[in-house]
């Protein structure tokens, strides 16, 4: 069941046999609109996930190719006119620039995730969480396809001043012997499973040896099991990934897939069960993550069969998040009420071992904030918050409160209940001003 993948990019977008069926309108308006928003995908998802008869709802058509609506009126208008005018590479790609720039390329400060290594910035390295490092590897600053509500779009986006990524395992490797509290070791991009296994590999192995042996777990962040199970399945170094992978589990370290699955349709084809079969038995374990997204899993039924599906697939459920504020985020955000009453529906019509998500979470500057209910305290109608990670592991789990606001869709549009300061503002946060990263 081998299967070569075929990309479509901007480029050759219209080479895509199933395009024939729509109208023109809707492919224009998908050019313009990627001419800011990046666009790929692949014959996998095209021939397998997406259903052409029904395009205006179908899920995975949504998250794989630009809408109109996914930019504001005013941008695509820009764009459309510029194109329109054909005033050449260099006008379009300033005011392209400029719309990006506009949609707050870099959400929750991930600038400030960045260590120093001596005088050294280490752009391929955020380090957010004591025990725990993301590593960037330049290789995997691409994907099998892109997702339309991709918070880390700037990757893919030319826009060089604000990717994360390095090559050095020097580097690497150097901080982590000066870091003997980082436990946990994240893979990410972009998708690293993009690379070939001989390029993981060298970013890999170094970590096995015993002077590493306080880096226990590795995890890899990928959407490759939805967009392109055939990687562990019939790719030409697919024997070599799993290779790389047995010698992890041998070296004694725990081998995490952090998958990305936004649909039940996703889990739908017979490469993904393989694929997820294959990796279980390699001894991997699979958590499973997704943003809740207006026009796309907005139903607590598609949750609970989500994650039915994930369990019975051997996966751990791990993750809801809510949405992040930047790129085409008007068009998917809900409002967090919503967000909170959409996970406890679902969460209330699954057993107990799909019970190990948690949600609906908001990635902010300061941590992983989960929204717990809505409730009458003291007089007030609040938001009840908790930190599930947080910069400070002392902030972890103490609930606080937010003023109600019914239209709020993220954490920076809430205000404190009872007139107060939220408790972890009142710190004065060293980590930033002095030290970068001083952890307590």
């Amino acid at each position: 069941m081998s299967k070569t993948i075929k990309s479509y990019t901007l480029s050759n977008v219209r080479t895509i046999p199933q395009l024939a069926s729509l109208s023109p309108e809707l492919i224009r308006e998908m050019e313009i609109t990627g001419r800011a928003l990046p666009f790929k995908t692949n014959n996998y998802v095209t021939d397998e996930l997406i259903d052409w008869s029904n395009i205006d709802s179908d899920p995975v058509f949504t998250l794989n190719f630009p809408r109109r609506e996914m930019l504001e009126k005013r941008h695509y208008a820009a764009i459309e006119k510029l194109v329109d005018q054909q005033v050449g590479d260099e006008a379009l790609s300033r005011k392209v620039q400029q719309i990006r720039l506009s949609l707050n390329p870099n959400p929750a400060g991930q600038e400030q995730n960045v260590p120093l290594l001596g005088e050294i910035r280490l752009r391929g390295i955020q380090h957010k969480y004591p025990e725990t490092v993301l590593f960037f590897p330049s290789q995997g600053q691409t994907c099998h396809a892109y997702c339309t509500f991709c918070f880390r779009w700037p990757q893919f986006s030319g826009m060089s001043e604000l990717k994360f990524a390095m090559k050095e395992t020097g580097l690497f490797l150097n901080y982590l012997r000066l870091h003997k509290d980082v436990t946990d070791i994240l893979f990410t991009g972009g998708d690293p499973m993009i690379m070939s296994a001989g390029a993981l590999e060298t970013y890999i192995k170094p970590l096995l040896q015993s002077e590493f042996s306080h880096i226990r777990s590795i995890r890899i962040g990928t959407k490759s099991l939805t967009y392109w199970p055939y990687r562990y399945l019939t790719d030409k170094d697919s024997d070599d990934l799993f290779r790389l992978f047995d010698s992890i589990i041998a070296a004694g370290k725990h081998l995490s897939i952090q998958a990305h699955f936004n649909h039940p349709v996703e889990l739908s084809t017979l490469a993904v069960g393989q694929a997820i079969a294959r990796l279980r038995s390699a001894g991997a374990q699979i958590r499973t993550q997704s943003p809740l997204l207006r026009h796309i899993n907005d139903k607590p039924e598609l949750w609970s069969e989500m994650w039915r599906k994930q369990v019975d697939a051997g996966c751990i459920p791990y993750y809801m998040f809510v949405v992040r504020d930047t790129g085409a985020r008007h068009y998917f955000e809900l409002p967090l009420e919503k967000c909170w009453n959409i996970f406890r529906r679902a969460y209330r019509q699954v057993s107990g071992l799909c019970r190990t998500v948690r949600g609906p979470s908001m990635s902010h500057y300061a941590g992983k904030i989960q929204v717990l209910g809505v409730q009458d305290v003291r007089g007030e109608k609040v938001f009840v918050l908790r930190f599930i990670q947080a910069r400070n592991p002392r902030w972890v789990d103490i609930p606080f409160f937010a003023a109600y606001d019914p239209k709020a869709t993220w954490f920076d549009q809430l205000k404190p209940a009872f007139g107060e300061k939220f408790f972890f503002e009142e710190q004065n946060p060293k980590w930033l001003t002095e030290k970068q990263f001083l952890f307590e």
